[in-house]
């Protein structure tokens, strides 16, 4: 579905075709189908697609993936994080933070990352409705509101 969601991103003439009213379901799906081999699409996702475009709710495909891997990690036993860091982080440095933030969390740990500059460094780390601010930003907040109740 990854696949099927970035190849669409990336062609607005294939979603013009697939969102258009004024097309035919039946060569909608004749597109899809032509899909299928290019980018090797099972059977399942395929249909999946299928009803998503007959509901007329391919707009809300990336939601719908987000929602589905949120069910996927639930039942796996992952927590989902999301990780604001101020630089893009490499693998082995995802690979250890990931690793800290399971023995936080006490499961697996299912990362998302984005990165803001505007934390100077450190990282943003967000599990359900707990953040844990390790930013230099924030350090320097703190730091800056001892100095003023000294």
């Amino acid at each position: 579905m990854r696949d099927f969601s970035q190849t669409l991103a990336g062609s607005g003439e294939l979603r013009e075709i697939l969102e258009s009213s004024s097309i035919e379901m039946a060569e909608k799906l004749k597109v899809l189908d032509a899909m299928v081999g290019r980018i090797g699409m099972s059977s399942q996702v395929r249909n999946f697609i299928a009803v998503i475009l007959e509901h007329h709710r391919l707009a809300e495909l990336d939601e719908i993936l987000i929602e589905y891997k949120l069910v996927v990690d639930a039942h796996a036993g992952a927590t989902e994080a999301r990780i604001t860091s101020a630089r893009a982080l490499n693998a082995e440095d995802r690979a250890q933070l990931e690793a800290q933030i399971a023995r936080l969390a006490g499961a697996r740990v299912s990362a998302r990352y984005t990165e803001d500059a505007t934390l100077l460094g450190g990282a943003v780390v967000e599990i359900g409705s707990t953040v844990y601010d390790g930013s230099l930003r924030a350090q320097l907040q703190r730091l800056k509101q001892k100095l003023v109740n000294a």
